[in-house]
């Protein structure tokens, strides 16, 4: 049994081995037929000297021909030379990570040396971290990397990238079966033609970007321009070859990793997906409104397992996922978790939010114990003091400031909804007195909403619904006519207007903040060169291009901004004036807890005032939440 095992095993890395190892020759082929080009005129002009010599060729035009040949030879030499410099110097790009020392990590080095030895591979290099639920094998050989990644070794070992998730929600069995397949892509690389395939398709793919570096003057961007056109063709030439090699190296190295806990790597490989949907989660919803106020959770990797535990008790299909919390997490491998998470969690904001590289006043870290009076509170009242702030632009009065206003000076949520608010149609004109009467303009129903009288107001509301259905059944046809001619029209021109002054004001923030972040960078950086330049535990290696690289989510529109905004308006009165707290929900992020449970069905309401002017879902809500909109709020 197990011999016939191993010789499936032995023949089917035998298979990707042989497979890889012929792709690079094709890669290396195209390189091969380059630098044939680059010397045929060199070539051809040898030949015509040497008939020359030997009197074969001799005679005015042959020495003409010797003439141009020669320089075209020179001159094709030369260029030949300017993109081969180009592409050897040409600095690859390098994944950002948190780089260990093995004293940050033995036992982590430990490991992973034990498994490539009963693997037969040569271990890696050096380990580093990733804020991702990924890991991969990485050449850092290039001298560009040998000076910012001052952990790798110098015997050309690929470098073993770890996404960190991984270290904090697997256990260490399954974080060696994991790791088994890429650790086993080690004996490939080693191969000195694969090795040169990669080195030669990585200069490519970095000489192609050389252009784009800031700071060339024209001549030498348009000299950049050419050498870039060049290695484009040739990375056209070879793609394909390229990628084949890649998957051999892949198949020999999971064939390979068979023989080594390959039962708890079907488990394990569904605690990866587990962990991806869990990681995406938290980074989009927890992490990111943090990172927007300038808050940056120190302990992401300790969140994503919260996270995941809440979706175990959530959803049956996780269900039993928890129960190997009792295991010994793969974490425990690391000298100092808290200090690598902290790391980490300050290159994830980097990467997906392009915050600063290190803290400032601007850009601190947060517990997960203070997130909801540090990150969630705190953005609901700026957020709140934004809104009014555009409202005071836009000239919209404020509830206290007429005579006969009984309602109280400063920022109330009655001035949003009564700005936000429409004018409803006048086909439905005795259903919307009926709801008048009982929203607010009479004192009866508003005597009788209390907050256990919910079933009766939604009552009446589904009264109202069926009288508005009869009319509109009644006119569909004029209803149709009208909708046409006015299909252009906005809905809410009051909320168009607030969210582009909304818009305005979080753009020239934004511009500010980017100002102070820059000018923190560039005294870092200045400080950094003035160190004395020891080396630390682990090493946070810096992104390649502009920040943020992977931005989580697109920009905001007008209108999304203005639902955030009037939701955080309505989160601050219900703290500030009804038995509410701002909390945190480890898969939706910043909540409103209203008797200790998350208020989930406050957005629907927000919606239908600032898409349709309909005020009527949310004072529903307010009352039966015992909101005071007419209370002035606490801002920041």
């Amino acid at each position: 049994m197990n011999g016939v095992s191993g010789t499936g095993s032995v023949v089917g890395e035998e298979w990707g081995a042989r497979a890889a190892r012929s792709r690079a020759l094709a890669v290396l082929r195209v390189r091969g037929r380059a630098l044939g080009l680059a010397v045929l005129p060199a070539a051809v002009a040898v030949v015509l000297y040497a008939g020359g010599v030997t009197g074969h060729f001799t005679g005015a035009g042959w020495d003409t021909a010797r003439w141009v040949v020669t320089v075209l030879a020179v001159l094709v030499l030369l260029a030949s030379a300017a993109v081969a410099l180009v592409i050897a110097r040409a600095r690859p790009a390098a994944t950002p990570t948190v780089e260990l020392a093995e004293t940050a990590a033995p036992d982590l080095y430990r490991l992973v040396r034990d498994l490539a030895d009963r693997l037969g591979v040569p271990a890696p290099a050096a380990i580093a971290l990733t804020p991702d639920c990924d890991s991969w094998l990485e050449d850092r050989t290039h001298r560009a990397h040998r000076h910012l990644h001052r952990t790798s070794g110098g015997d050309g070992a690929p470098v073993l990238v770890i996404g960190s998730p991984f270290l904090w929600w697997m256990r260490v069995g399954e974080l060696r079966a994991v790791l088994a397949p890429v650790v086993a892509g080690t004996g490939p690389a080693a191969h000195p033609d694969i090795a040169a395939a990669r080195r030669f398709v990585r200069g490519l793919d970095a000489a192609v970007a050389v252009p784009r570096t800031p700071g060339l003057d024209p001549v030498r961007r348009l000299g950049a321009q050419g050498v870039g056109q060049v290695a484009r063709v040739l990375l056209r030439a070879c793609r394909g070859h390229a990628a084949e090699m890649e998957r051999g190296v892949a198949a020999a190295g999971s064939e390979r990793a068979q023989a080594v806990d390959y039962g708890v790597r079907i488990v394990a490989q569904e605690q990866v997906g587990l962990a991806y949907a869990g990681w995406d989660r938290l980074l989009t919803r927890v992490a990111l409104p943090a990172w927007r106020m300038g808050r940056w959770p120190a302990k992401l990797d300790a969140g994503v397992v919260s996270a995941l535990t809440e979706l175990s008790r959530r959803d049956r299909l996780a269900d039993g996922f928890s129960s190997r919390l009792g295991e010994r997490p793969a974490c425990d491998l690391l000298e100092e978790p808290g200090a690598v998470d902290e790391a980490t969690s300050l290159l994830a904001a980097r990467l997906f939010h392009g915050g600063p590289a290190a803290p400032g006043p601007d850009w601190a870290p947060v517990e997960w114990s203070q997130y909801p009076e540090e990150v969630v509170d705190r953005k609901w009242r700026t957020d709140a003091a934004r809104l009014h702030q555009a409202l005071d632009g836009l000239g919209v009065p404020g509830t206290g400031d007429s005579p006969s206003s009984d309602d109280a000076p400063g920022p109330t949520l009655t001035r949003v909804m009564a700005h936000l608010t429409t004018a409803r149609p006048e086909a439905g004109a005795g259903v919307g007195a009926s709801t008048g009467a009982e929203s607010g303009t009479g004192t009866e129903t508003g005597g009788e909403a209390r907050p256990g009288d919910e079933h009766g107001i939604d009552a009446d509301l589904d009264a109202g619904r069926d009288e508005h259905a009869d009319l509109d059944e009644h006119d569909d046809l004029t209803d149709l006519n009208e909708h046409d001619e006015h299909d252009d029209d906005p809905v809410n021109p009051a909320a168009d207007a607030l969210a582009g002054a909304l818009s305005a004001l979080v753009a020239r923030e934004e511009a500010a903040r980017e100002a102070r972040v820059a000018a923190a960078a560039e005294e870092a950086a200045r400080t950094e060169e003035k160190g004395s330049g020891t080396t630390a535990p682990y090493v946070v290696s810096g992104p390649d291009g502009p920040l943020p690289l992977f931005p989580l989510q697109p920009p905001r529109t007008g209108r999304d901004l203005l639902a955030d905004h009037v939701t955080a308006m309505v989160c601050c009165a219900a703290v500030d004036t009804a038995e509410a707290a701002p909390g945190l929900d480890w898969l939706d992020g910043p909540a409103l807890l209203v008797g200790g449970e998350r208020a989930a069905d406050l957005g629907p309401r927000v919606l239908a005032l600032v898409e349709d002017g309909d005020p009527e879902p949310l004072r529903v809500w307010l009352r039966r939440t015992g909101v005071r909109p007419e209370k002035p709020v606490r801002l920041v």
